[in-house]
């Protein structure tokens, strides 16, 4: 499966969301490749800051072309993880025509929301070449207890994409695993950020079928 996790708006936690997604699909055994489509090469950077053996593969392309080297860039994963640009541009639209399931990481914030819209529309755009492409929102940084944390799946109803039941709230050790280029796995396995992303893991997996 090809995972491209897009938003034009920066700052959702786009990386985050990748390098921990491709790590809970790791711990299950399989082989999973992170490409870092961002020119900003955050996930590389990730990847740099790691001692130790990697959880998975990571590799830079930062290109339009995506969708055309993927099948070689990608062969012998079973899963390959596309951290895509902060913007739309022909980078976006590469990865989502790479992709067989693109989402669209959006925290509860009002501005989130309505920047969400670009990326709907690129999506609709490639449905005329993927009939079979799924594309879903996945809250994350949720700030827990929240009116807007709990409103935001009601706000983004007005888009034609589900919204995914698991989502992700916002926490320290995120920030800290990334500084050590781990999962947060890694710094506590049986605690409620694994679990959140553990959870997003297993209702994408059963949402691609």
């Amino acid at each position: 499966m090809i995972i491209g996790m897009l938003n034009q708006k920066g700052g959702v936690g786009k990386t985050t969301l990748s390098v921990n997604l491709a790590a809970s699909l790791a711990q299950t055994g399989a082989r999973v490749l992170l490409i870092d489509a961002d020119p900003q090469g955050s996930a590389l950077d990730w990847a740099a800051a790691r001692e130790g053996e990697p959880l998975f593969s990571v590799v830079g392309l930062p290109r339009p072309t995506v969708h055309k080297e993927i099948a070689q860039i990608g062969q012998g994963y079973d899963h390959i993880v596309i951290d895509g640009p902060p913007r739309v541009t022909d980078l976006a639209r590469s990865v989502i025509m790479a992709a067989d399931v693109v989402l669209i990481p959006v925290q509860p914030s009002p501005y989130d929301i309505w920047a969400a819209d670009e990326v709907v529309k690129l999506i609709q755009e490639a449905a005329i070449y993927k009939q079979n492409q799924k594309a879903a929102f996945v809250v994350n940084r949720k700030i827990a207890n929240t009116a807007i944390g709990r409103d935001v799946g009601e706000a983004l109803a007005g888009y034609a994409l589900p919204v995914l039941a698991a989502s992700v709230t916002q926490r320290v050790l995120f920030a800290e695993a990334a500084a050590q280029g781990k999962a947060v796995f890694e710094l506590d396995k049986s605690g409620q950020a694994a679990a959140e992303i553990d959870a997003v893991r297993v209702e994408l997996m059963e949402f691609a079928k």
